[in-house]
């Protein structure tokens, strides 16, 4: 007795190539995810790590190397009569106080002093500027606090000078002048001028609040309202905000007042002086 091999059903075939259809759709969608993943996905958080590991070693060498052992400690504790602890002051803060080379300390006194940089971590050199990533790195791994922003020059000017003028009359007039010549505290302080600093430094300053000056959180000051002042202090301290005419040392209405005064006064003698001759 023979038997004859059943025939596939054209409802089989179809349920065949709908598997198969599925099948190769689920295939294509893979690779296309695979594709996108390895196009746009991250650096792998090993390599970071790697990376975040040799600068945070290069950073410690030169604490332990470069004198800021003996007046910070070896743990950033800080050491009595000699240094501050560093803990909570941030990478913002190393940046600010190294580069404008008012760290190391010449001797302890009322104010740390602008003075020149260590030729190691100079701003404007390559190696200058990689040491102060490092340096700054291990004291933000090992301290925590406020860190730099991530743009530098011209990235941190705003576009709203005349904005940032009036946050600087609110919050940084008071000791920097209007036109940033800075003026005298007490006990041997004083808030210094800004002619020579640059937009990082200014960003750090309002970050870290070096001596008397205040710190400005992201909540008090936003980074776009930072980055106006930055502006501002910009436009009156490169020489070309003067449509008046002489500057007259660039310490704003102070020295207008001054001058008005003294020829005033003088006017006054005078005029004193040839009422009692005709009489």
């Amino acid at each position: 007795m023979t038997t004859t091999p059943k025939k596939s059903t054209p409802g089989a075939r179809s349920r065949f190539r709908r598997r198969l259809a599925g099948a190769t759709a689920l295939g294509l969608g893979l690779l296309a995810a695979g594709g996108l993943y390895t196009a746009f996905a991250p650096e792998p958080q090993v390599a970071r790590a790697q990376d975040d590991a040799a600068l945070i070693a290069q950073g410690e060498d030169l604490y332990f190397n470069n004198s800021c052992i003996t007046c910070h400690g070896a743990n950033l504790q800080g050491v009595q009569d000699r240094g501050p602890s560093l803990v909570g002051v941030g990478d913002a803060a190393t940046y600010f106080q190294v580069s404008t080379g008012r760290m190391p300390l010449a001797r302890q006194e009322a104010q740390a002093v602008r003075k020149p940089v260590l030729p190691q971590f100079d701003p404007e050199t390559e190696e200058g500027r990689a040491n102060l990533d490092a340096l700054g790195a291990y004291i933000q791994a090992n301290g925590g606090g406020p860190e730099r922003p991530a743009e530098e020059g011209e990235a941190l000017l705003g576009s709203d000078s005349a904005r940032g003028g009036e946050l600087f009359r609110l919050n940084c007039a008071s000791c920097h002048n209007f036109t940033g010549r800075g003026i005298a505290l007490s006990s041997g302080k004083f808030a210094p001028h800004l002619d020579e600093s640059t937009p990082e430094v200014i960003y750090t300053a309002m970050l870290s609040g070096p001596q008397n000056m205040p710190k400005f959180s992201d909540r008090q000051l936003t980074p776009e309202e930072k980055k106006d002042i930055i502006a501002y202090i910009e436009s009156v301290t490169n020489g070309n905000n003067n449509p008046g005419g002489n500057p007259l040392g660039g310490i704003g209405p102070v020295s207008e007042g001054l001058i008005a005064f003294i020829v005033g006064l003088a006017g006054l003698i005078g005029f004193a002086l040839w009422l009692g001759a005709k009489s």
